[in-house]
């Protein structure tokens, strides 16, 4: 396919169609810089890259009759870190985790509910930077839209769908800028429905937008 895709013609084929030459990454530390890095100091970009820990999230596509969506969740408040925000299912590797694809699975079934079995697995996205220390995999899994969520309360707060072509939308996407470090560094966003998308969430869904439109 060429040429810049309309957001809200994407389809679950068009997505497995870009998604089949993806390859799980042979080195999940290798990790692609969060949009508009190249602004920060160059001392905070070394140091965010030190002692890197491998992790792994699922985007969760559920195909609707009226059109496809993603599966977001809240946080709890009580976690130590990115407490309240909006993040994919998912978190750091365990040892006994086969692959970083394991990871991502393990996790969706501890946090929401749905086990690895349910989840169609379409492809990967380059492991991504956090400002915690982690290189975070995204696996690209479509899940049935009626699928039943059992939440782990300790983690995660409440779990929202968000339709796909609003996040692809580039109008949809804000500017705004955070303290990293005591240094202020710019960031992109996305809000929904009074859901605030940032940080490395809304990073991932910009280099899925990259991968799926152009």
């Amino acid at each position: 396919m060429s040429g810049v895709i309309d957001p809200a013609e994407l389809t679950a084929g068009h997505i497995r169609a870009r998604m089949a030459g993806t390859q799980k990454p042979a080195d999940p530390l290798a990790v692609d810089m969060p949009p508009r890095s190249h602004e920060w100091p160059d001392d905070l970009r070394r140091m965010m890259c030190e002692d890197l820990k491998p992790a792994g999230v699922l985007i969760p596509i559920l195909d609707h009759a009226e059109g496809l969506s993603v599966l977001l969740t809240q946080r709890s408040p009580e976690l130590k870190h990115h407490a309240g925000q909006v993040s994919f299912p998912g978190g750091r590797m365990e040892s006994a985790d086969a692959d970083i694809t394991a990871t991502a699975l393990r996790e969706t079934h501890e946090e929401v509910g749905i086990r690895p079995d349910q989840v169609d697995v379409a492809g990967f996205l380059h492991p991504m930077l956090t400002v915690t220390g982690y290189a975070v995999t995204p696996v690209v899994g479509f899940v049935q839209a009626n699928i039943s969520l059992t939440l782990d309360e300790r983690e995660v707060q409440h779990a929202f769908e968000v339709p796909l072509s609003f996040l692809l939308d580039e109008r949809n996407q804000e500017l705004s800028e955070r303290e990293l470090y005591g240094v202020t560094v710019p960031i992109v966003e996305f809000n929904y429905s009074e859901q605030r998308i940032w940080g490395a969430t809304a990073n991932i869904l910009i280099a899925f937008r990259k991968l799926l439109l152009f």
